[in-house]
């Protein structure tokens, strides 16, 4: 199996595992909000300071997208995978 494409299929699991977390909150929305602003600031950092551990994170849709709805563990996971 290619490593894109199990990437894929982990990102699209994770996200209506997350789906379903912020649908048990008691606070949708605040808890929405504050994932996906922490996800975005650690996004911005690496993508800023990454080349400081050789990794180089881009700000495009599918990052951003990424880093909203999943947080700082999809950000998390897009560093070891630059690694591989």
């Amino acid at each position: 199996m290619e490593t894109e494409t199990l990437f894929y299929g982990i990102c699209a699991a994770a996200v209506l595992i997350m789906l379903e977390y912020f649908r048990r909150r008691k606070r949708k929305i605040i808890s929405f909000i504050f994932g996906a602003t922490t996800g975005f600031i650690a996004l911005v950092l690496v993508n800023k300071y990454g080349f400081m551990i050789g990794a180089d994170i881009p700000l495009n849709t599918f990052n951003i997208c990424g880093s909203a709805v999943l947080g700082v563990p999809f950000v998390v996971c897009l560093v070891i995978l630059n690694f591989l």
